[in-house]
């Protein structure tokens, strides 16, 4: 196998597009952007909406280069893919800056890449690549350890950094790569009680921080961290809360800075976006956003199940899994649901490196359903 494939471009494959797919992609980057802007304008003027908007654009510069690319391009890019990603996750270790705690970014200047956000890419596809190598035979003692071990070892990396949060979205992709694969749903069973032990053994550990085990376990009682996690949430909370039905669209100071949310929830472009959102636009924003969501997941549903081999539908039900279980946890930890765990929301919260990362991968997930010829396995 050569280590580095040929690469081919196929214009020709645009007439097959997913338009709704990227519609809905487009519009919650959009959303996003704005909602960016309204929550930082008070105190950064145009400055975070005005960095997320150079790169969407060049999201959708490499976006379009990923639509053209043939199919089998990039199937096999993978190996180089994956490889690259854990050289990446390695050198953030020794390289790497800390953001909340967590050792997991490599400043470049213009934009600081996690590598984890790379990673949980490049194993889906690895994991895709590998069972399609097996034929789809899944269900043997040899092969499921195979698709553990290249799963495992990013996950290591990621936990030391530790960012429990991208460690969570990574198991629940591989999940959902496992179930498509037709794994025994035992065994499934199985891996999810491995998981709460896994928990248990890390919370124990020494890894995970005092102030990480506050912001996971405060969504139980705000009250008992009054500083940091449970004010986070408790400012949500009222945030939210005031947009009501049809959102507090007066909201805004008299000298038009911001409204509640931009003022005194923290991280409000990133984590906490979502109180942004219910106080600006209320229930109806809310549903606007998750009806966009639901298209966007139908679409990649669809693309799975059409996909025409095995690598196709791995990585299309690893990123259905990944924006399943990230809205859920995001919107769940606003509301004080789910505990607070760092993870944002998928296309709309700010940030450059995650922005790139994910519709990259969706232009994979697009890219696949512009190929033919469905197989059954």
């Amino acid at each position: 196998m050569k280590l580095i494939p040929s690469f081919k471009i196929d214009f020709k494959k645009f007439k097959e597009l997913d338009k709704w797919m990227l519609f809905s992609i487009i519009c919650i980057v959009s959303f996003g952007i704005l909602n960016i802007y309204l929550a930082t304008k008070g105190n950064y003027g145009i400055f975070y909406p005005k960095k997320q908007l150079i790169f969407f654009i060049v999201a959708l510069v490499a976006l379009y280069f990923v639509l053209a690319s043939d199919y089998n391009t990039i199937k096999g890019f993978t190996n180089l893919f994956y490889g690259g990603s854990i050289v990446l996750l390695v050198l953030v270790l020794v390289i790497g800056k800390t953001v909340n705690g967590a050792q997991g970014w490599i400043d470049l200047g213009v934009i600081s890449l996690q590598p984890a956000e790379l990673a949980k890419v490049a194993t889906i596809m690895m994991m895709g690549r590998k069972l399609e190598e097996m034929e789809g035979n899944i269900n043997t003692v040899k092969n499921f350890f195979i698709l553990a071990i290249y799963a495992i070892i990013p996950a290591a990396l990621i936990v030391i950094q530790p960012d429990m949060g991208m460690t969570m979205v990574l198991f629940f992709m591989v999940l959902g790569v496992y179930f498509i694969g037709g794994l025994d749903k035992r065994v499934i069973l199985y891996g999810l009680g491995g998981m709460l032990l896994a928990v248990v053994l890390l919370w124990n550990s020494g890894l995970i921080q005092d102030y990480q085990k506050t912001r996971i376990t405060s969504f139980m009682n705000p009250d008992t961290d009054t500083s940091d996690s449970g004010y986070h949430l408790r400012q949500s909370l009222i945030g939210i809360g005031s947009g009501g039905f049809f959102g507090a669209h007066n909201s805004y100071s008299n000298d038009g800075t911001g409204g509640f949310a931009s003022e005194y929830v923290p991280e409000v472009e990133t984590d906490f976006i979502f109180a942004q959102i219910g106080e600006q636009w209320g229930t109806v924003g809310a549903i606007i956003l998750l009806s966009l969501y639901g298209l966007l997941i139908s679409r990649m549903i669809n693309i799975a199940k059409n996909s025409k081999d095995i690598f196709g539908r791995c990585v299309s039900v690893g990123m259905v899994a990944y924006f399943l279980f990230a809205i859920t946890q995001n919107i769940g930890m606003t509301i004080g649901l789910m505990p607070i765990t760092g993870i944002t929301l998928p296309l709309v919260s700010y940030g450059g490196s995650s922005l790139l990362t994910t519709i990259l991968s969706l232009g994979i997930v697009l890219n696949i359903g512009m190929s033919k010829k469905k197989i059954y396995f």
